[in-house]
């Protein structure tokens, strides 16, 4: 398939910069894959249109503050000339990092902007929120493609203290604003528990306290998972042939007892809703075995793309998702392309917000 049979027109002003007001006041398209047909309703409306014997899967995983902003240090000699033929001189400049994922080495994978100013041996200085010298820096000892930089950090044992006093919220480029305090609570699911993600599993951002409980006076059984959101869920993909493309890995998670109550689900033919794309992916990783979960714990490349057998997840709340990318093949292998272009050409009718921040869809 070609990357352009994934792409759409969206009007920029639709990409939502904040969130709504309220967690739940999102809007919500449901996409009815069997009658080929889609409804206008909203988040809080979801548990009316669940059954009673449904399996809610959900990512608990916790978004790092891992975005750091510094600068670059490095040493070059000056043009021999009539003055200062030998003298060698500093230059900093400007730089982001966004932590990726933990190395076995003790490094973190990051991605690097400017990546290609960025050579191994450089020494990264960075700052704190205001502007000013913080006690974290690291040197590049690796060098991938697209920016990825491998990051050895001086003092390894205090990062994690240190990403919550200088790090930003790793906000997609997209949301065209600098981070600010209410991205630290609304850009967190409120289930969120063990740290890894890099970013959020935004399907879950639209829930509250109120609508787990309804469901849990419903009947309806929510389970939690993890996956550590990480480059592999928002990669662009660079290949035209959509097959060529590999995905980055991602750490995921499945305690025994959320493997029971899927299985037992399973077998007793009832639905499992899985909450976001990174949900869909490590259920259907760890149904590897056969149309059954493995707990456990474990890394996933899976890359899903039209043709690909669900043998796990029969429903999907996700949000809306940027053209030409392996989320929106995604849920085109749920829903099928062409229903869901048509989906999204109605949501942009309508006005729906769109991406991390907008509003979601539905998909039974």
């Amino acid at each position: 398939m070609n990357l352009a049979d994934f792409d759409y027109h969206l009007p920029s002003e639709l990409i939502a910069q904040y969130p709504a007001r309220r967690r739940e006041d999102a809007r919500m398209l449901v996409v009815h894959r069997s009658a080929g047909r889609f409804l206008d309703s909203e988040f809080r409306r979801l548990p009316e249109f669940l059954r009673r014997e449904d399996v809610v899967a959900v990512n608990n995983s916790r978004v790092l503050a891992a975005r750091l902003l510094g600068r670059r240090m490095g040493i070059r000699a000056r043009t021999p000339g009539k003055r200062n033929p030998t003298r060698r001189e500093h230059l900093t400049s400007l730089i982001e990092a966004l932590l990726i994922r933990p190395l076995a080495d003790g490094t973190w994978e990051a991605l690097v902007r400017p990546g290609q100013k960025v050579p191994t041996g450089e020494r990264l200085f960075f700052e704190t929120t205001e502007g000013k010298p913080a006690r974290l820096e690291a040197e590049v000892v690796g060098r991938g493609e697209y920016g990825v930089r491998t990051l050895r950090f001086a003092n390894a044992a205090s990062l994690e203290s240190e990403l919550r006093r200088i790090g930003h919220v790793p906000l997609p480029p997209y949301i065209r604003r600098p981070d600010e305090p209410l991205d630290r609570r609304r850009y967190q699911t409120v289930y969120a528990r063990p740290a890894g993600s890099v970013a959020a599993p935004t399907a879950g951002l639209h829930f509250t306290r109120r609508i787990l409980r309804k469901l849990a006076k419903q009947g309806i059984e929510v389970v939690e998972i993890t996956l550590h959101v990480g480059l592999g869920t928002f990669q662009p993909v660079h290949q035209s042939q959509i097959e060529a493309h590999a995905l980055h890995p991602e750490r995921f998670a499945i305690q025994p007892e959320a493997a029971e109550s899927i299985n037992k689900a399973l077998q007793g033919k009832q639905r499992i809703v899985a909450v976001g794309t990174t949900t869909v992916r490590t259920l259907e990783t760890a149904a590897a075995k056969g149309p059954h979960v493995t707990p456990g714990t474990g890394d996933t490349q899976l890359f899903i793309m039209p043709g690909f057998r669900f043998q796990i997840v029969g429903g999907l709340l996700t949000n809306f998702h940027l053209p030409r990318t392996t989320l929106l093949m995604l849920v085109s292998a749920f829903a099928g392309r062409e229903l869901i272009l048509a989906a999204y050409e109605h949501a942009v009718r309508e006005r729906y917000r769109f991406y991390s921040y907008g509003d979601c869809m539905l998909i039974l």
